[in-house]
């Protein structure tokens, strides 16, 4: 980088001042917190990170030096929130996948479903329930709400895999049937409120961590 191009010292101070505020603000929220899932306490992080991360870089630019510090899945981390401050609208993202562990169990299930619905002697895709996964599924989630499979996905036939939970800010409601065609083709993070991600691979760190330093004989080194 040339010189003319690097960050002045009054401007790594400056991000350097960034910090210390986020970190005052962040401490603010955390002592303010009202449950786990805390929206202020979520965005103070988001902004602290931002600001950390900033000051890491003008740092590096002007001096060739680093901070000690590592922001926990900066790397996947949400951009800072862009949304509107009063927002009138929100809107819910979802996705939960599923694999089909036990297809005799699933097919059993809607063939049941499909008999209550549609008597013994039922036709067309209810007839079909008992025999197609296809279209067993198309009876279940037809006849059940989405909440109400991931409660009972077991009795089902299925397995949990990832999900997550995306609360959005809007100005306000779209005109009825604007984005049905395309339910998830603007998805903007930078107006993601909060959101609530579920996957194994949290628990696998987990489990990782709390093994790290141990020795060959499972005791601590």
């Amino acid at each position: 980088m040339s010189d003319a191009a690097q960050p002045t010292a009054a401007e790594v101070r400056a991000a350097a001042e960034a910090v210390k505020a986020a970190l005052d603000r962040h401490l603010a929220a955390v002592e303010r917190r009202t449950g786990d899932d805390d929206t202020a306490v979520y965005e103070a992080f988001n902004a602290l990170a931002a600001a950390a991360e900033g000051y890491d870089e003008l740092l590096y630019d002007r001096y060739d030096e680093v901070t000690p510090f590592e922001i926990p899945g900066a790397d996947g981390a949400l951009p800072p929130y862009a949304g509107p401050d009063e927002p009138h609208a929100l809107s819910l993202l979802i996705r939960r996948d599923y694999a089909v562990a036990e297809p005799q169990r699933l097919l059993a299930q809607a063939r049941r479903v499909a008999e209550i619905d549609g008597g013994p002697d039922a036709t067309g895709p209810a007839a079909r329930a008992g025999v197609s996964p296809l279209a067993a599924l198309g009876v279940l989630f037809g006849e059940f709400e989405p909440d109400e499979i991931a409660s009972r996905h077991k009795e089902f036939g299925l397995e949990e895999g990832d999900s997550t939970l995306w609360v959005t800010a809007t100005a306000e409601l779209p005109e009825p049937g604007e984005w049905l065609n395309a339910p998830f083709e603007h998805a903007d993070p930078e107006r993601i409120i909060c959101r609530f991600d579920v996957s194994a691979v949290f628990d696998e760190d987990d489990h990782h961590d709390d093994h790290e330093g141990e020795g060959a004989d499972g005791s601590g080194s």
